[in-house]
């Protein structure tokens, strides 16, 4: 056999993932990874063992790996945001001639589209696929190399005289679509499988309905935002907890502004909020480690309290 065609094994992986997790708004576990084929023939899309994967005849790493922790657990390879706000990922070992590491530095230079599996839960070990990531920069007295999720289109810094500096207009397109693409639909996945997929506060079990909000707004932190800033609301009830007319105390007790209480209107705001008035969350992780922190369901609580009606 000849060697593989690594650029067009790359797009039709892509695509196959975009389509397999509904364009990113579902993880998928890693038996299903496996259903991915080239030419009729079954072809693996990520390591088993590491966390950086090149087959066998590519010049280039094809995918990259970030296994999932609960909240608090230590990764084997940490993450790391930059001075700029971009994500880094670590060097395997401290050695720069690693065959991984110039699997990854390979991918750097010739400008290929890269998988990124962030693990979101275990049992079965599940992944959010972020795909295209492009490897923009090497950091190697840090021993790690730079991100950036973006479109094949999208003009990257690719003069390696500027080192990691890159031009401010860049910077912020960078920074606004690693939020975009990266952030978001690992909060969003790793949030609503720990609610198994169900309102926290109605129960209802449509994803389709579902979203992740955070509890703290993470606005200022580009990090990949941590399952106990987060709760499964469906949109109504996560409108009404973004614009204070819910709100849900440090214990998991719904509380619904004063004057809507007072307020007669129709079914929605009877049943679908004045009577969940006093009530508990009726959806929580099974996990204590992934339920939200009692210090940032006070802050927001607290803002409930002492918000004006709009």
């Amino acid at each position: 056999m000849g060697a593989p065609d690594e650029i067009s094994i790359r797009k039709q992986a892509i695509e196959w993932l975009k389509i397999r997790s509904d364009d990113g708004a579902t993880p998928i576990n890693r038996e299903e990874i496996l259903d991915f084929h080239y030419g009729g023939e079954p072809f693996r899309l990520q390591p088993t063992q590491t966390g950086i994967w090149k087959p066998r005849g590519f010049e280039s790493a094809l995918s990259i790996v970030t296994v999932y922790r609960g909240p608090g657990q230590k990764r084997p390879y940490e993450d790391a945001i930059g001075n700029d706000n971009l994500i880094r990922y670590a060097w395997r070992g401290d050695d720069p001639d690693h065959h991984d590491n110039r699997a990854l530095r390979n991918a750097m230079n010739n400008q290929v589209p890269v998988i990124w599996f962030i693990g979101v839960g275990m049992g079965p070990a599940t992944f959010q696929p972020i795909c295209p990531v492009y490897l923009i920069a090497e950091e190697p007295e840090l021993q790690r190399f730079v991100i950036a999720p973006v479109d094949d289109e999208a003009f990257l810094p690719r003069d390696p005289s500027k080192g990691t500096e890159i031009q401010e207009t860049v910077r912020r397109y960078l920074m606004r679509e690693t939020r975009i693409r990266l952030h978001q639909p690992v909060f969003r996945s790793t949030v609503l499988r720990a609610y198994e997929t169900r309102c926290a506060v109605c129960n209802l079990g449509h994803r389709v309905l579902l979203d992740a909000a955070h509890i703290v707004p993470d606005a200022d932190e580009l990090g990949i935002a941590s399952v106990v800033n987060g709760m499964s609301l469906c949109k109504i009830h996560h409108a009404a907890y973004d614009s204070w007319i819910l709100g849900i105390s440090p214990d998991h007790r719904i509380y619904i502004r004063a004057d809507l209480l007072e307020e007669i209107d129709g079914p929605m705001l009877q049943h679908g909020l004045k009577e969940l008035h006093g009530s508990k969350l009726m959806k929580l992780p099974t996990a204590r480690t992934e339920r939200p922190r009692a210090d940032l369901l006070e802050i927001a609580y607290n803002k409930f309290l002492t918000a004006e009606p709009a």
